[in-house]
């Protein structure tokens, strides 16, 4: 049963969250204040946190970014009454893996949470053997990274792009397909959104990001991953 953790202030859709989430199937977990839901999150072992941006004592993009620093790795979707592009791409860059705009219907949220999950139950069977792409060490199963011996901190989508583009390496990957395989949708993720993550993953990757050697962009198409 995989555990999620709610980071929500509103009553209303703190019960509407866990009300639905425990019919579905999974242990839920409701913590109302920023600073109480990183403390949370480090001290517990979640599957996914659903993370509202608006939050007393801490904002949802500073607790996303802090629990990046502490090495998380758990998959965040963030909900959101902004629907601006600015917000949105503020949050996958602080490493969160998803957003939902608020009011969202209940079905596109479990839908998303569903393929989060999956995604995350799927990448786990992959290996447990060690790999290296440029100047970064990857675990896929356990979710890890290093880079030079010291531990690198990524988001499990951008554990979820490497992993896909690893899987088809040498080959040209269009924005269209990891739009496609990795977020499972396209209703509101943007190409711009894929480009954003692979800034992320040059940095860690690229011995010189703006001259990179390992993930090749193909102009007009997309992206090749050179091992």
């Amino acid at each position: 049963m995989a555990h999620i953790l709610v980071i929500e202030d509103e009553p209303e859709m703190q019960r509407g969250l866990r009300d639905n989430l425990e019919f579905e199937g999974y242990d839920v977990t409701v913590v109302g204040d920023g600073k109480k839901g990183l403390e949370t999150l480090i001290a517990g072992r979640f599957d996914l946190i659903l993370l509202d941006v608006m939050l007393p004592g801490m904002s949802g993009f500073d607790l996303c970014r802090n629990a990046r620093s502490h090495g998380i790795t758990t998959p965040i979707i963030m909900l959101t009454a902004k629907g601006e592009e600015v917000d949105k791409v503020i949050g996958l860059e602080f490493g969160a893996d998803d957003y939902i705009t608020k009011p969202f219907s209940l079905r596109e949220l479990l839908a998303r949470v569903k393929a989060v999950l999956r995604r995350t139950a799927a990448g786990a069977a992959v290996t447990d053997a060690v790999i290296t792409i440029g100047h970064l060490e990857v675990n896929f199963e356990a979710y890890s990274a290093a880079k030079k011996g010291k531990p690198v901190s990524m988001s499990s989508k951008e554990f979820d792009i490497l992993r896909y583009l690893w899987q088809h390496q040498k080959q040209v990957i269009s924005r269209d397909d990891l739009l496609t395989n990795v977020w499972g949708y396209d209703e509101s993720i943007t190409s711009r959104t894929v480009d954003n993550f692979i800034v992320k993953l040059r940095k860690n990757i690229e011995k010189d990001p703006s001259h990179p050697q390992h993930i090749i962009t193909v102009h007009g198409t997309g992206y090749k991953l050179l091992p």
